[in-house]
C-alpha cells in the first residue's frame, strides 16, 4: 500500500453512508470492524487495547440503561456556522435535538430565529430565508434548530446576552482539538454578508480569534468568567474545554475548582478541518492520555464528584464510547462522523 494512513478510508466512509442511508445496521458493523479492528493498521492508542470479556460477569439487559439514556450523553462537537455550512449546522442541531442529546454552535454565534420551535409546514427556508438557505430541508412540528451548547471563544463572535440566555450549556473554549495554543481561523472568502452578521463583522475579512482569553490569565480570572456566565444564565451548566495534552489533569483540577459543572478533554486528531499543518503533527496529544490524567487528579485531589468529564475528537464507533467510559469519561462528543452521514442524505 502507498501513501500515508488515514482512519477515515474510503471504504469506511461509504460503509457509513449506505448504513445510514439504507438504516441497515448490518452494514453498520461491517463500518464498526473497518474502525475497530486496528491490529495491523496501528492508527490510535485504543488501537492497541483489548477487552478481557472471558473475566467478565454478564448484565442482565434491564440494569442496563436504554439506548435512549445513553444518548443523552453524546454531543456534536464545536464546529462554527462558517465553518460548516448552515444546512449542516443546523442539520446537526435538529438531529441531535429529537434524540435528546446536544449540539454545539462552536464559536460562530446562531441565528436568533433558531430559537423557536418549529410550527407546521414550515421548512428551513421559511424560517431562515432563502438567501441564507441554498438546500431547503423538511422540518417537523417541534422540531428545534437551537443548539443546546452555546461556546464562548477568545473572540466572543456571536456573543450576545440573548445568544448566552437561550443556552442549556454554555461552554469557555481555553483551547481546541489539534491546534491548543492558537485560536479558531476562518478565511475572508467564507465571511459571507450572513456570517458577518452573526458575528458582528465586516464580509470578506477574515476572522481569528486570539490565541488567549485576554481576560483569563489565571484560574481566578477562569473562576470569574465562569461566575460571570452563571449569572448570564443560572439554569445553564457551564463548561471548559481543553485540550490532552501533559498537565492537563492540573488545570482540569483548577476548573473543578473555579465551580465549573462541566470540562471537555479533547484530542489532538480533534478540529484539524481548519488547522495548520504545524499544530496538526506537533502540539497536542491523543485524548487516551488526557483523559486517563484528567480522572487520576480529579480522583486524587477529591474533586471527581464535582465535575462532569466529556471527551472528544475522532470518536467514531460504539468501541471509542466504552473505551473513553473505562478511562473515566461520563460524556462524548462527535464531529467528522455525523458530518460524513449528513453526506449521505
Amino acid at each position: 500500500m502507498r501513501g500515508e494512513e488515514h482512519a477515515w478510508t474510503p471504504e469506511a466512509i461509504a460503509k457509513l453512508q449506505h448504513s445510514a442511508r439504507a438504516n441497515s445496521y448490518a452494514t453498520y458493523k461491517e463500518y464498526a470492524a473497518l474502525i475497530n479492528d486496528q491490529s495491523k493498521r496501528h492508527m490510535t492508542f485504543r488501537g492497541l487495547f483489548d477487552f478481557r470479556l472471558e473475566r467478565c460477569q454478564p448484565v442482565a439487559l434491564d440494569e442496563v440503561e436504554p439506548a435512549s439514556a445513553i444518548v443523552k450523553r453524546f454531543s456534536t462537537g464545536a464546529m462554527s456556522l462558517g465553518s460548516i455550512s448552515t444546512e449542516a449546522h443546523t442539520t446537526l442541531a435538529i438531529a441531535m435535538n429529537r434524540i435528546g442529546g446536544k449540539s454545539n454552535t462552536g464559536e460562530g454565534g446562531e441565528d436568533r430565529r433558531r430559537y423557536a420551535q418549529i410550527k407546521a409546514g414550515e421548512s428551513l427556508q421559511s424560517r431562515l430565508g432563502k438567501t441564507r438557505v441554498e438546500v431547503d430541508i423538511a422540518l417537523r412540528e417541534g422540531d428545534s434548530l437551537k443548539s443546546k451548547i452555546k461556546q464562548v471563544a477568545s473572540g466572543r463572535f456571536g456573543v450576545t446576552t440573548e445568544y448566552l440566555a437561550s443556552a442549556e450549556m454554555l461552554q469557555i473554549k481555553i483551547a481546541q482539538g489539534a491546534k491548543p495554543g492558537e485560536g479558531g481561523q476562518l478565511p475572508g472568502r467564507k465571511v459571507s454578508e450572513y456570517i458577518a452578521e452573526l458575528r458582528y463583522s465586516t464580509p470578506g475579512v477574515e476572522l481569528i480569534s486570539p490565541p488567549p482569553h485576554h481576560d483569563i490569565y489565571s484560574i481566578e480570572d477562569l473562576a470569574q468568567l465562569i461566575h460571570d456566565l452563571k449569572n448570564s444564565n443560572p439554569q445553564a451548566l457551564i463548561s471548559v474545554k481543553l485540550v490532552s495534552e501533559v498537565g492537563v489533569g492540573t488545570v482540569a483540577a483548577g476548573v473543578a475548582k473555579g465551580k465549573s459543572d462541566h470540562v471537555t478533554i479533547a484530542g489532538h486528531d480533534g478540529g484539524t478541518g481548519a488547522s495548520p499543518w504545524s499544530s496538526i503533527k506537533h502540539a497536542g496529544t491523543p485524548w487516551e492520555l488526557g483523559l486517563a490524567e484528567t480522572q487520576q487528579t480529579l480522583v486524587l485531589n477529591r474533586l471527581r464528584g464535582r465535575i462532569a468529564v466529556q471527551v472528544d475528537g475522532q470518536m467514531k464507533t460504539g468501541r471509542d464510547v466504552v473505551v473513553g467510559a473505562i478511562l473515566g469519561a461520563d460524556e462524548f462528543g462527535f464531529a467528522t462522523a455525523p458530518l460524513v452521514v449528513e453526506a449521505a442524505s
